[in-house]
Protein backbone atom coordinates (compact mmCIF):
# COMPACT_ATOMS: atom_id res chain seq x y z
CA UNK A 1 0.00 0.00 0.00
CA UNK A 2 1.57 3.43 -1.02
CA UNK A 3 1.70 6.82 1.31
CA UNK A 4 -0.86 7.66 -1.08
CA UNK A 5 -3.33 4.81 -0.28
CA UNK A 6 -2.79 4.93 3.36
CA UNK A 7 -3.46 8.55 3.92
CA UNK A 8 -6.53 7.89 2.19
CA UNK A 9 -7.84 4.72 4.25
CA UNK A 10 -6.87 7.06 7.28
CA UNK A 11 -8.96 9.59 6.28
CA UNK A 12 -12.55 7.36 4.67
CA UNK A 13 -12.26 5.48 8.49
CA UNK A 14 -12.40 8.81 10.17
CA UNK A 15 -14.94 10.61 8.77
CA UNK A 16 -17.49 12.18 10.57
CA UNK A 17 -21.08 11.31 10.70
CA UNK A 18 -23.36 13.19 8.22
CA UNK A 19 -25.32 15.92 9.48
CA UNK A 20 -28.95 16.95 9.34
CA UNK A 21 -29.48 20.48 7.78
CA UNK A 22 -31.52 22.47 10.10
CA UNK A 23 -35.09 23.85 8.41
CA UNK A 24 -34.70 27.00 7.70
CA UNK A 25 -38.49 29.24 8.89
CA UNK A 26 -40.35 30.25 6.82
CA UNK A 27 -39.51 34.48 7.17
CA UNK A 28 -43.03 36.53 6.88
CA UNK A 29 -42.94 40.07 6.23
CA UNK A 30 -44.90 43.41 5.04
CA UNK A 31 -45.13 42.66 0.94
CA UNK A 32 -47.39 46.01 0.47
CA UNK A 33 -46.75 48.44 -2.29
CA UNK A 34 -46.82 50.88 0.64
CA UNK A 35 -43.68 49.21 2.40
CA UNK A 36 -42.16 48.64 -1.09
CA UNK A 37 -42.37 52.98 -1.98
CA UNK A 38 -41.65 54.34 1.86
CA UNK A 39 -38.23 51.79 1.37
CA UNK A 40 -37.64 52.75 -2.01
CA UNK A 41 -37.77 56.69 -1.20
CA UNK A 42 -35.60 56.55 1.91
CA UNK A 43 -32.86 54.90 -0.20
CA UNK A 44 -33.18 57.89 -3.30
CA UNK A 45 -35.60 56.33 -5.39
CA UNK A 46 -38.96 56.89 -6.30
CA UNK A 47 -42.39 54.95 -6.86
CA UNK A 48 -44.90 55.65 -8.97
CA UNK A 49 -48.17 53.44 -9.40
CA UNK A 50 -49.88 53.35 -12.93
CA UNK A 51 -52.74 51.53 -14.17
CA UNK A 52 -51.28 49.00 -16.72
CA UNK A 53 -47.92 48.32 -17.83
CA UNK A 54 -49.38 50.14 -21.19
CA UNK A 55 -49.29 53.61 -19.17
CA UNK A 56 -45.40 53.35 -18.90
CA UNK A 57 -45.10 55.39 -22.01
CA UNK A 58 -47.51 58.30 -20.89
CA UNK A 59 -45.54 58.14 -17.46
CA UNK A 60 -42.12 58.77 -19.05
CA UNK A 61 -43.96 61.22 -21.54
CA UNK A 62 -44.78 63.14 -18.16
CA UNK A 63 -41.88 63.00 -15.76
CA UNK A 64 -38.79 62.23 -18.75
CA UNK A 65 -39.90 64.53 -21.64
CA UNK A 66 -36.76 66.64 -21.86
CA UNK A 67 -34.31 63.29 -22.29
CA UNK A 68 -34.27 62.32 -26.01
CA UNK A 69 -31.98 59.58 -25.47
CA UNK A 70 -33.75 56.27 -24.49
CA UNK A 71 -33.52 53.07 -24.67
CA UNK A 72 -35.94 50.32 -24.10
CA UNK A 73 -38.01 47.09 -25.20
CA UNK A 74 -40.92 48.66 -23.20
CA UNK A 75 -41.78 52.30 -24.18
CA UNK A 76 -40.74 54.23 -27.44
CA UNK A 77 -36.98 54.31 -27.79
CA UNK A 78 -34.54 56.30 -29.82
CA UNK A 79 -31.38 54.37 -29.32
CA UNK A 80 -31.54 50.40 -30.29
CA UNK A 81 -29.34 48.45 -27.60
CA UNK A 82 -28.19 44.85 -27.81
CA UNK A 83 -25.60 42.76 -25.89
CA UNK A 84 -22.78 43.65 -28.74
CA UNK A 85 -23.97 47.78 -28.15
CA UNK A 86 -20.69 49.74 -28.17
CA UNK A 87 -19.43 51.57 -24.66
CA UNK A 88 -19.62 54.85 -27.09
CA UNK A 89 -23.39 54.52 -27.81
CA UNK A 90 -24.02 53.03 -24.63
CA UNK A 91 -22.49 56.40 -22.85
CA UNK A 92 -24.76 58.71 -24.68
CA UNK A 93 -28.38 57.04 -23.23
CA UNK A 94 -30.05 59.57 -20.66
CA UNK A 95 -32.93 57.10 -20.18
CA UNK A 96 -33.36 53.30 -19.52
CA UNK A 97 -36.53 51.40 -18.71
CA UNK A 98 -35.95 48.55 -17.80
CA UNK A 99 -38.60 45.34 -16.84
CA UNK A 100 -38.17 44.44 -13.23
CA UNK A 101 -39.15 40.90 -12.15
CA UNK A 102 -39.18 40.62 -8.46
CA UNK A 103 -39.17 44.16 -6.13
CA UNK A 104 -38.44 42.98 -2.10
CA UNK A 105 -40.44 45.76 0.12
CA UNK A 106 -37.78 45.10 3.16
CA UNK A 107 -35.19 46.80 1.41
CA UNK A 108 -36.47 48.50 -1.81
CA UNK A 109 -34.49 46.39 -4.60
CA UNK A 110 -35.87 44.71 -7.76
CA UNK A 111 -34.39 41.41 -9.51
CA UNK A 112 -33.14 42.19 -13.10
CA UNK A 113 -32.20 39.10 -14.84
CA UNK A 114 -29.83 39.90 -17.57
CA UNK A 115 -32.36 38.92 -20.35
CA UNK A 116 -34.03 41.71 -19.93
CA UNK A 117 -31.16 44.61 -19.40
CA UNK A 118 -30.70 44.63 -22.98
CA UNK A 119 -26.60 44.99 -22.25
CA UNK A 120 -25.64 44.18 -19.14
CA UNK A 121 -24.09 48.09 -18.67
CA UNK A 122 -27.28 49.39 -19.62
CA UNK A 123 -29.09 49.94 -15.97
CA UNK A 124 -25.55 51.09 -14.55
CA UNK A 125 -24.22 53.44 -17.67
CA UNK A 126 -27.29 55.23 -18.32
CA UNK A 127 -28.45 58.62 -16.67
CA UNK A 128 -31.77 57.91 -15.82
CA UNK A 129 -33.29 54.61 -14.89
CA UNK A 130 -36.51 53.42 -14.72
CA UNK A 131 -37.95 50.12 -13.81
CA UNK A 132 -41.58 48.63 -14.63
CA UNK A 133 -42.69 46.05 -12.14
CA UNK A 134 -45.48 44.02 -11.76
CA UNK A 135 -47.85 44.68 -8.28
CA UNK A 136 -47.67 40.82 -8.22
CA UNK A 137 -43.81 40.25 -7.93
CA UNK A 138 -43.62 42.46 -4.90
CA UNK A 139 -42.15 40.17 -1.76
CA UNK A 140 -41.63 41.19 1.92
CA UNK A 141 -38.31 40.08 1.95
CA UNK A 142 -34.73 38.30 0.44
CA UNK A 143 -35.64 35.18 1.72
CA UNK A 144 -38.76 35.11 -0.58
CA UNK A 145 -37.11 37.07 -3.36
CA UNK A 146 -34.47 33.84 -3.44
CA UNK A 147 -37.07 31.67 -3.42
CA UNK A 148 -38.37 32.80 -6.97
CA UNK A 149 -35.71 33.47 -8.70
CA UNK A 150 -35.50 30.13 -10.68
CA UNK A 151 -38.66 31.47 -11.77
CA UNK A 152 -37.25 34.15 -13.25
CA UNK A 153 -33.58 33.91 -14.54
CA UNK A 154 -30.94 33.02 -11.44
CA UNK A 155 -28.26 35.20 -13.23
CA UNK A 156 -28.85 39.16 -13.00
CA UNK A 157 -28.49 41.96 -10.59
CA UNK A 158 -30.51 43.49 -7.49
CA UNK A 159 -30.61 47.33 -7.75
CA UNK A 160 -31.67 49.47 -4.84
CA UNK A 161 -32.15 53.12 -5.73
CA UNK A 162 -30.15 55.42 -8.18
CA UNK A 163 -26.15 55.08 -7.25
CA UNK A 164 -25.23 56.66 -4.34
CA UNK A 165 -21.61 57.00 -2.35
CA UNK A 166 -20.25 58.55 1.37
CA UNK A 167 -17.12 59.38 2.29
CA UNK A 168 -15.81 59.51 5.91
CA UNK A 169 -16.67 62.90 6.46
CA UNK A 170 -20.45 61.14 5.81
CA UNK A 171 -21.57 63.20 3.09
CA UNK A 172 -24.13 61.01 1.06
CA UNK A 173 -23.58 61.78 -2.62
CA UNK A 174 -26.42 60.24 -4.94
CA UNK A 175 -25.85 59.70 -8.87
CA UNK A 176 -22.02 58.61 -7.72
CA UNK A 177 -21.23 56.33 -9.75
CA UNK A 178 -24.29 54.84 -11.94
CA UNK A 179 -27.84 56.30 -12.58
CA UNK A 180 -28.64 59.52 -10.92
CA UNK A 181 -31.98 58.64 -10.84
CA UNK A 182 -34.33 55.69 -10.54
CA UNK A 183 -37.64 55.42 -11.06
CA UNK A 184 -40.14 52.29 -10.38
CA UNK A 185 -43.14 52.35 -12.77
CA UNK A 186 -45.45 49.84 -10.17
CA UNK A 187 -48.27 48.87 -12.25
Amino acid sequence: MSSREKILARIATNKPSLTVLPNVPIFEGDNSIERFKTVLESIGGRAIEIATKADCQAAIDTYYSDLKNVSSNIVNASIEINPETPKDILEQVDLAVIQGEIGVAENGTIWVPESNMLNRALPFITQHLVLVLDKNNIVANMHQAYQRLEDVGSYGVFIAGPSKTADIEQALVIGAHGARSMMVLIY
